[in-house]
């Protein structure tokens, strides 16, 4: 399998978000081979988007997020969790989307042990859930997804079909009318790994 290059997220984010479903997230953790397949998605597009970091503009924060697309935003959320992005669009628009569940694939045994022996059910259904299996934290903040040398990175998967992808308005966010109802959340109809 190839891995996604920078001309895939160098897209509208919403077509990045939905064709991001099927694809396969990887980490390289001490020689070993994590991933998972991406089973749900979540959009944030622009300043005027009131859900995304970058609704006040450019901060230390959210600089990954106007950076080049490919690369990765992750930021920590309640002190603790961890939540990872990938940037999406042109250099300089702050667009990314939250990859918010994986179905394990590789390196099962291992995100157990990251996740202090939990069921493989929840294992990485939920943004926090997955950066903790995959030992993904702020070392990864802005760093390039598509460098051949990546210790994270995204591969081609699956194609998803149309009729088993569902959308909805986006899981936990504050803001006005628009952000609240935007369907900009993607995920697979059915499929068990998917957050709750």
């Amino acid at each position: 399998m190839g891995r996604l290059t920078r001309q895939f997220f160098a897209r509208d984010t919403l077509v990045v978000a939905r064709h991001l479903l099927g694809q396969r997230l990887v980490r390289m953790l001490d020689g070993d081979r994590l991933s998972g397949r991406i089973v749900e998605v979540e959009a944030y597009v622009g300043e005027d988007d009131q859900a995304s970091h970058a609704r006040p503009g450019r901060t230390e924060r959210n600089a990954p997020m106007y950076g080049p697309p490919g690369h990765a935003y992750v930021y920590l959320i309640y002190g603790m969790h961890h939540c990872l992005n990938t940037v999406t669009e042109r250099e300089g628009f702050p667009a990314a989307v939250l990859i918010r569940a994986l179905q394990p694939v590789e390196g099962i045994e291992r995100m157990r042990e990251l996740r202090s022996g939990r069921a493989d059910l929840p294992l990485t259904s939920g943004p926090a859930r997955l950066c903790q299996a995959l030992a993904i934290d702020r070392a990864f903040d802005g760093a390039d997804l598509c460098a051949p040398d990546a210790l994270l990175f995204l591969e081609e998967g699956v194609p998803v079909a149309d009729e088993a992808v569902a959308q909805s308005p986006r899981i936990g966010v504050r803001g006005d009318e628009r952000a609240m109802t935007a369907a900009w959340r993607f995920y697979l109809r059915d499929n068990r790994h998917v957050s709750r």
